[in-house]
């Protein structure tokens, strides 16, 4: 990999995946720097997910370049490269029985309970102890995990992503079966995340643009597979882009840093 390329988190370079003789994602290009937070949009089929399992080395283009933090997958241990890749998706199945602090631990493994031989050290102990503090889990430290609400796991999924101290966060669809209060108490973390860990780059994945934390700094908008824009997040996530996406008339409107699409008023004729 080039010196030069050594500054970028993430670079896909003219990169398709074809599955069964179907392109899912089709010469996309995406470059994203350390402290960068990009989303991923568009409609369901459009290729999000595909992208996303590149950028968290759980899959190889089929042809194109992917380098993830300064190596390039097919010349890399991917088994090695993803425990500096935090992953936060909400479908993942936590043993119900282990308590908050336990499944925070889990991350250190990536596993969905703590493996029988695990001696997390003192300082991973107290790595894990500062992240649920941090996010508002101390009350419920003790409390397994069957017990907890959507919003809750959320929270802890995030800590358990970041518990390993990764370089790239990937969010995929994480607001996924939550309410209101608890979708906002969610985004506002995100948005915090960007304090916290200045240099951290995240990959958020939704089709919702209310899903999108304030924090947000760039966007992707994807549709069947292929890139309709991309770049600063203002300049990509428009009522033209987002129409053209979703191949709906949508106007979308932002204020207070959020991020809001409702369809447009069909035009009157008299």
């Amino acid at each position: 990999m080039p010196a030069d390329d050594q500054s970028y988190v993430l670079r896909l370079q003219d990169v398709s995946v074809v599955r069964q003789g179907r392109a899912l994602v089709a010469h996309v290009d995406l470059d994203i720097r350390a402290g960068q937070h990009w989303a991923v949009l568009g409609p369901n089929g459009a290729g999000k997910s595909t992208l996303l399992a590149l950028c968290g080395a759980q899959s190889h283009p089929t042809t194109g370049t992917v380098h993830v933090l300064g190596h390039r997958l097919g010349r890399v241990d991917m088994r090695e490269l993803r425990t500096h890749i935090g992953h936060v998706d909400p479908r993942t199945r936590i043993d119900p029985y282990i308590p908050v602090r336990e499944a925070v631990l889990t991350g250190l493994y990536a596993a969905t309970a703590l493996p029988r031989r695990a001696e997390p050290t003192v300082l991973e102990h107290q790595k894990a102890e500062d992240l649920i503090a941090i996010l508002g889990l101390r009350a419920i430290t003790d409390s397994p995990w069957s017990v907890l609400s959507q919003g809750e796991r959320g929270r802890a999924l995030i800590a358990r992503a970041l518990v390993t101290d990764p370089d790239l966060l990937l969010l995929d669809e994480p607001s996924t079966g939550l309410d209101l209060a608890a979708r906002e108490i969610l985004l506002g973390v995100l948005a915090e995340l960007r304090q916290l860990r200045p240099e951290l780059s995240s990959v958020l994945v939704t089709h919702h643009l209310e899903e999108l934390p304030v924090s947000t700094t760039h966007a992707l908008v994807l549709a069947h597979g292929t890139v309709v824009a991309r770049g600063p997040v203002e300049d990509t996530v428009t009522s033209e882009t987002i129409t053209r996406a979703f191949g709906h008339p949508i106007v979308v409107e932002r204020r207070a840093g959020r991020w809001s699409a409702t369809a447009a008023a069909p035009a009157h004729t008299g």
